[in-house]
């Protein structure tokens, strides 16, 4: 993905300009509000694959934990 596909997306992002840290909980299982951020965001699905693609390792991105996106890879590598 190019850096100019990354900037389209995230300009459009609902969590643009809000406060970081709902996206990082410190506890891994608490990211609802994040999540309600995500849930009403246009560009929910980019943000997903962007962090599926990069190994995001933390946070809340396209409305998933870092734990719910390491399911989904995990998925992907089984049905590869």
């Amino acid at each position: 993905m190019t850096m100019r596909a990354i900037g389209s997306w995230r300009a459009q992002a609902r969590c643009r300009g809000a406060d970081p840290e709902i996206f990082h909980p410190s506890d891994e299982d608490d990211g609802a509000q994040a999540k309600a951020i995500c849930a009403e965001c246009p560009v929910r699905e980019p943000c997903l694959e962007y962090a599926l693609t990069s190994r995001e390792k933390d946070g809340v991105w396209g409305g998933l934990t870092a734990r719910e996106r390491r399911r989904i890879l995990r998925q992907r590598r089984k049905s590869a």
